[in-house]
Parts: C-alpha cells; structure tokens; sequence
C-alpha cells in the first residue's frame, strides 16, 4: 500500500504516505468536490437501479477513481484534489444501497399509503441524511485504530489508491492498470451481449423421490421416512470484479468466507432438499421439473439465510470484542481530544487531523434528537419512538463499526449490509414486541431505525475505505471527512428521485412499482415480510437460534473470521466461488514466482504488477456495468430483439470457462513477466 521503512534495524516500521505530510499540495478545492458531487449522484442512481432489479450494488469507488483522475489530469489537478473528487463521488453508492434495502419496505409493509411525493420525499430524505451523517460520525471515532490495523488487508482501498498512483508512476505502472480495464470492461459487456454465459446452475440429484428413504429405528421398524430431491450448485461466476477482489484479498480470507457458502449449499441446503423433497415436489408443476432449483433458492433464502443472520449476530459481537483493544484506543483518543487546546491541535501533523471530536459528539447529540422527531412523526407514538432512537444509537454505533471492518477484509462491494440491517431490525422488532406495540405504527418504527442504521453503516464502510485510501495517499482526514458530509447531504436530498421514477414507471407501465417482476426489490421485501413477522409474532426464531449455537461453535473451533463464515452462507454461492477463484489463482502466480527463483525484488515488482492488473479488472466491469445500467434507461432498449445477442443460448461450459481460463493466465503471467532483472532495487511493495 505504501512504503514500509524501518524505523531502526529491525524495530517497528513506520508508514510513509505516497504524499508525505510536510508536502502542502491543493486537496479540498470547489472543482474537486463538484465533480464529486456530479458522480455521486449519477453513481447513485444508477446503483439504486440496479439493487432494485437486481438486488446488488457494484462499487463505484474504481469509476469514481478513474473518473477523477482523467478529469483532474485534464485540468492540471494534483493527485490529492483527484482523492476528494473520488471519496465525494463513491459515497453515492453507499447512500443508494441504504435506501434501496430500506425505503421500499414502508411501501411494502403498507406503513406508507405511497410513495409520492407528498407522503414520501421528506421521510425518505430525513431517514437518509440522518443515517449517512451519523455513519460519517461514527467512523470517525474508531478510524485511526482501524485504518491502521494491519491485519485489514483493505482490498479495494488498495485497489483505489494503486489506480491514483498510477498515474503519477507514468506509463510503465499504468500499463497494467488500464489495459486490464478495458479487458474487465470488454469480457463483462460481451457476456452481457450473449458470447458466453457468465453463470451456469447444476443440478444434483439427493437421493431419489419416490424410492429413497430414511428407516427411523432397527432394522425391519415400520417408521420410514420418504426422502429424495434435487439440489443446486452454481458454478463460479465469470466475473472480473469477483477474480479481482479474490486476487487482492488472497487465498486464506477468499477460502474463510467460502467455506461459509460450501456450508450452506454443500451441507444445509442439500439435507434440507433430502429430507423437504416429498413436500416440495407437490408446489412444483409437473411440467417444470427444473424447478427443484427454486425450491433449493427457497431453502436457502429462507431457512439458510436466517441461520446466517445468527451466526452474523455472533460474528459480529466476537468482531468487537476481539477489535476491543483498538476501539477502546479509538474511542479513548476522540475523548482525550475533547481537551484539546486549537493551538495544540495545529502542531498535529497533516495527515493526522481530522474533525475535532468535540464536533463529532456535538454532531451526534444534534442527529439524537433529530432522530427522536423523525421517529415519533414516523410512528405516531412518543416513548416507544424514543426508545428506538437510543437503540438505533447504540446499535447503530455497533454496526457501523463491524461494517468498518468488513470493509478492511473483504471491500464494500461484499459487505452484507442487508445482513447487518436483518439483524438491528431483529433487535427493533423484538424491543417493539417487549413494549407491547404492534400494527401499523410497531412496523413503521421497526423499519425506522433499520433504515437508519442500514444507511448508517453503508455509509460508514464506504468512509472507513476513503479514508484508507487517504492515509495511503496522504490526504487530509479533516478535508475527507467535510467531503463526505457535503455529498452525503447531496446524495441523500436527491436519492428519492430516481427510486420514485422507477416505481411509478413502472406501475404507469402496467405493472406494480416495488416488489413486482420489473423492481423485484428483494432486500426490502424481506426486511418488509420480517419486520410484520415479528411484531405480528410469526418469525422461525428457532433458525436464528441456531445460527446463534453455529456461531459460537465457530468461536470454540478457533475459526479465525466467524463473521466472514456467516457471510459466505449469506452470499450467493457463485458470487463467494469467483471470489476463492481469484484467491486461487494468486497462489498459482506466487507459486509460478517461486518456481522461476525469483528474489526479493522481483516478487515485489510481480505482487505491484498482480495488484495493479486485479484492479484493473475490477474497475473494467464496474464502469461497464453501470454504463449498461445507465443503456437500460433508453426506452428502445427493452424493446424486442433488442440489445441484440451474439447466441441466442450462450455456453458456460464452453464459452465461460474459456474466458474464465484466459482470465485466470492473464493475472498470473502478466505480472511474472514484470519481475524485471534481479539487479535491480526492490520497489515499494502494494501490500502492507
């Protein structure tokens, strides 16, 4: 990520920003963050269109990084004023992603009669600009003990930061970075055109229906069981984001997490099929025997999923306790700068300044009460909604912090914010239950504090990453924090406007806005169908339970990640094997590296050309994908026969796993061959 040096002989090493902090360079200038603001909501947009079809969000922290820097290399900018334009145009995303997994449900859950203007845009907004700015506060106060943390690999911070230095390394680094995103690009938008199928199912038989069997007792007992179905695994999706972000993070936090899925889909799902198939095969049409693989989907979303949403609850607690030392030093140091005098806090180097902590807590206590308007104008009620803005501070403040470090493992593009958010909306539901309120106004304050917590810590991810790459490059945290708080005001005053285009377009369209075939919406389905579950006292409490037991069990097991395990079952098993394909093909590259007896180095030129073709792949298919997002909004494009297909059937097994192997040779041969000559001096290594 930077360069290491030594303090003394082998003591500590001591990080060196890119920009080092006694270089006064321009950062936080109106040009920087306009064109932040301009990506932000065009990324954002885009994003809450395709979380909404889609139910996912790609990262606009490459484009908005590319984006930034051709601009700013346009206009003569310096590369910090290309970091402030990145970090405002990426929290977009975040913003997007909280919204789209949240508002839809109140709409859902009839807790609102529409989403019209009138009865929606100043509740949308509120809960928006009040969850992004406190996700924005809450980073703030655990940053410096996460960011340096060196057990955070920050994978996609490092991937964000390395895009910035490449274009001030000339051409040599920033060969390898845009070249492998025009190849990212060209491979996404080639599947999506029809040359190859970038996922594939397989189906496997679980016994046999109608012959196989379970003997409950000695041999001879009348007690027998009718068994047998059909399960489903999905083969790694040929995506060069996914091989990218497995490339970056390696092969032991890539394995972690898809044990999880192996779990899931390896184990869970298939006994649930085995012993569930009898029942099953009376909802499946007999003319459509492949939709056993709906039946498995429906296994997994809902028997599997909230045993993960257990063991995150888990994770997620032994996450903090083993990170207490670092948040305690956190914490303890936003305190100790409350006591800070104006002229001590302008002897603190550059890059170690950031908002004052008596701002911060200020700011908090100001969005507390705000929250305590919003939600007893929400709820209708009075106590019961104060409740919920001290419990949605507080948990809040919790996983804003787990999301923090999610991010430092896997990158905000596999954080399961929806999971987070499926477990404070536990919380809420049962707290309404206790006081005793149900209906109407319980969901609405349910929803309430999930919304704001799900903002919250979308937000605070994405900001914990921005300011990685800041302490990467040398930026500012004060300046990157204003930048922040600036565009997620933005982000959030104007985030309504495309979520009601598409709802009442589609209903204008002939069908049904949220929740339908056009705008399926599945995150704020399920938050809808458990937010009513639970207070209307119907949830499988049972699963969750169990996750509960998995999760511990993991604890005594010594797993090194729990959290990563449960996410790897929440998480679709394609997306999770892409992921542990990448992982995979780092080995073989470092292996490839051994064999050819490489020194010092040259590993470090290999590892430097690896990380830089990997995030190229990454923002390839991320500014591809949101430019085919943005394709979808040109009315002829739904049109027949339109986009056209190149196979109107394409293969995976034959086209995708051609790509998938030229992939796989590109980020392994391309960076051996810049190892270089063993005489020459080692360069900074990418990874810490």
């Amino acid at each position: 990520m930077s360069n290491p040096v030594a303090e003394s002989g082998s003591g500590p090493k001591k990080h060196v920003p890119f920009v080092p902090e006694s270089m006064e360079m321009k950062e936080f200038t109106l040009r920087a963050v306009l064109l932040g603001l301009l990506m932000t909501i065009v990324l954002g947009a885009a994003n809450a269109y395709l979380g909404l079809r889609a139910g996912i969000t790609i990262a606009a922290t490459y484009p908005a990084a590319v984006i930034a820097m051709a601009a700013m290399r346009a206009w003569k900018g310096s590369l910090l004023e290309e970091n402030i334009a990145r970090t405002a145009g990426s929290i977009g995303e975040s913003v997007a992603a909280g919204a789209i997994f949240t508002l839809p449900a109140f709409l859902l859950a009839k807790a609102w009669p529409s989403f019209r203007f009138a009865d929606a845009y100043w509740k949308s907004t509120s809960l928006i600009m009040v969850g992004s700015i406190l996700g924005v506060l809450f980073i703030s106060l655990v940053r410096r003990g996460m960011v340096e943390d060196p057990e955070l690999p920050f994978p996609e911070s490092l991937a964000a930061s390395e895009i910035h230095k490449a274009g001030q390394r000339g051409a040599q680094a920033a060969k390898y970075l845009f070249w492998n995103i025009g190849i990212g690009g060209v491979v996404y938008i080639l599947g999506k055109f029809g040359l190859f199928s970038a996922d594939t199912d397989l189906h496997v038989g679980v016994g046999s229906l109608g012959r196989t069997q379970v003997r409950l007792g000695t041999a001879g007992s009348t007690h027998i069981v009718p068994t047998g179905g059909t399960t489903v695994f999905a083969a790694p999706s040929v995506s060069p984001a996914y091989l990218g972000v497995g490339y970056i993070i390696g092969l032991r936090l890539a394995s972690i997490q898809f044990a999880g899925s192996v779990l899931a889909w390896g184990l869970m799902v298939p006994l649930m099929m085995f012993f569930l198939g009898p029942q099953l095969r009376a909802y499946i049409p007999s003319d459509t025997p492949d939709n056993w693989a709906t039946m498995a989907d429906a296994v997994w979303r809902y028997i599997v999923r909230p045993i993960a949403v257990g063991g995150m609850l888990v994770g997620a607690a032994y996450t903090l306790f083993r990170m207490r030392a670092s948040l305690t030093a956190g914490i303890g140091k936003a305190f100790a700068d409350l006591r800070q005098t104006a002229d001590q806090q302008a002897q603190v180097a550059r890059t170690e300044r950031y908002m004052s902590s008596k701002t911060v807590f200020s700011l908090i206590a100001v969005m507390f009460v705000l929250m305590c308007l919003l939600y007893i104008r929400i709820s209708g009620l009075l106590w019961p909604a104060i409740l919920a803005a001290v419990v949605m501070i507080l948990v809040g403040f919790f996983f804003a912090t787990v999301s923090g470090n999610l991010v430092g493992f896997i990158g905000s593009s596999n954080n399961p914010i929806s999971g987070l958010t499926l477990s404070t909306l536990l919380i809420a539901a049962l707290l309404m239950v206790a006081l005793g309120v149900s209906g109407g106004p319980g969901v609405a304050a349910v929803l309430g504090v999930a919304a704001v917590v799900c903002v919250s810590s979308a937000v605070a991810g994405e900001l914990l990453q921005d300011f990685k790459v800041g302490y990467i490059l040398g930026g500012t945290p004060q300046k990157i924090q204003a930048a922040e708080l600036i565009a997620v005001v933005v982000a959030s005053l104007v985030m309504y406007f495309p979520l009601m285009l598409l709802h009442e377009g589609s209903i204008k369209a002939g069908g049904v806005g949220f929740g339908g075939a056009e705008l399926p919406a599945p995150q704020a389905g399920l938050m809808a169908t458990l937010a009513m579950g639970i207070v209307g006292h119907d949830m499988p409490w049972p699963l969750v339970v169990v996750g509960i037991f998995f999760g511990f069990a993991l604890i005594m097991m010594q797993v090194k990640s729990p959290m990563l395990v449960a996410v790897g079952m929440y998480l679709p098993f394609g997306t999770t094997f892409a992921i542990f394909m990448g992982g995979v093909i780092r080995s073989v590259g470092d292996w490839v590296a051994n064999r050819h007896g490489f020194n010092s180095a040259q590993k470090a030129r290999v590892e430097n050309a690896g990380v830089l073709v990997a995030s190229g792949l990454i923002a390839g298919e991320a500014l591809l994908g949101l430019v085919w997002a943005g394709l979808q909004f040109v009315p002829s494009w739904g049109a027949p026969n339109h986009p056209p297909q190149i196979f109107n059937d394409p293969s995976y097994l034959v086209g995708g796993m051609i790509v998938l192997a030229g992939l796989a040779a590109l980020m392994i041969f391309l960076p051996v061959s810049a190892a270089g000559d063993p005489s020459e001096p080692a360069p900074p290594t990418a990874m810490m």
